[in-house]
């Protein structure tokens, strides 16, 4: 099989290159902007603005690929509202080029989405919930899940959710607490194993979700493409918690000190302006079914997470 996974060097896309490298055999391209690679990568990286429509195109051309996996983002929800265009194009316009490339090869793609395309006043929304975004990010992503769905002629939309895990090609990387609930066992690990106190945000921001680990997440994905299927698909873990919820099970789960963890007040500067979606739980059973993959609650996933920290490798496959 081969597969371009676009942003495949960031965190979630780095997540979709390893498993699809070691536990699906695939040869995989991938577009990375100001990522430079070493030389010795199981995988080609080409250089690519996702705003450039027609470098894009090419590189679409160039790989002639049988699935794209498109992770890439403007990760910057400040920057977003200060420069629509920019988020629009870097969203919008580069799904709908992605789109008609596919189709010009006869590839499927698949658009890794988000449990934000919710507005957090309902509970276990389905894979068949109407979407309602409450930010120009979950806008954006529904306007993206839109064009697929109703464009490409072999396309599918696998939407995540308080996304934790390994960042396979960043040594640098330090995961960090944010208003939404992705990142945050890795900061909570972090902390923890230091001795340092962690405080557990509590106000108005992304409280409750379903949380999933990258990995599995990029498994589900892999899936979605070996079995040809389309339409929407939840590729979360299959439990809901909150915040503190899940921190504890953290600790529990990595055996440090759940006393250091306290309940304290929100950084909001690095998503202001943009309201956050208290509740962004899903219900993945749909998901689950048709890729033949049992939903993990969170000791669960923790548990493979921590496989991948104490081993540097995945976990053995589900």
């Amino acid at each position: 099989m081969r597969l371009l996974v676009t942003g495949g060097t960031g965190f979630v896309g780095s997540n979709v290159v390893k498993v699809a490298v070691e536990r699906h055999r695939a040869q995989v391209t991938v577009t990375a902007h100001t990522w430079r690679p070493s030389g010795s990568e199981p995988f080609e990286v080409v250089s690519v603005d996702m705003t450039d429509n027609a470098s894009l195109r090419n590189a679409v051309r160039r790989a002639r690929p049988d699935a794209i996996i498109h992770c890439a983002i403007l990760n910057d929800l400040p920057l977003m509202y200060a420069n629509r265009a920019l988020a629009w194009d870097s969203y919008v316009t580069s799904t709908r080029t992605l789109v008609d490339a596919a189709n010009e090869i006869g590839a499927k793609l698949v658009l890794v989405s988000t449990d934000w395309v919710f507005d957090g006043t309902q509970s276990a929304a389905t894979e068949k919930t109407p979407p309602n975004p409450i930010n120009l990010y979950g806008v954006l992503k529904v306007v993206g899940e839109t064009i697929v769905t109703s464009a490409a002629a072999n396309g599918a939309v696998a939407r995540v959710a308080g996304v934790s895990g390994t960042h396979w090609l960043r040594a640098d990387y330090v995961p960090t607490q944010n208003p939404g609930m992705g990142h945050l066992a890795g900061a909570v690990v972090d902390a923890l194993r230091a001795g340092r106190r962690f405080e557990v945000w509590h106000g108005p921001l992304n409280m409750t979700a379903t949380p999933s680990l990258a990995s599995e997440s990029a498994e589900m994905m892999l899936r979605i493409v070996e079995r040809d299927l389309t339409g929407m698909f939840h590729c979360c873990g299959g439990q809901t918690v909150d915040r503190m919820e899940f921190a504890r099970a953290v600790a529990r789960v990595f055996e440090l000190d759940a006393d250091l963890l306290s309940s304290g007040q929100p950084d909001l500067s690095v998503t202001d302006p943009a309201p956050i979606p208290v509740d962004t739980s899903l219900d993945a059973t749909v998901t689950s079914e048709a890729l033949d993959y049992p939903l993990l609650d969170v000791d669960a996933l923790l548990s493979r997470f921590r496989h991948e920290v104490e081993h540097g490798r995945l976990a053995p496959a589900v």
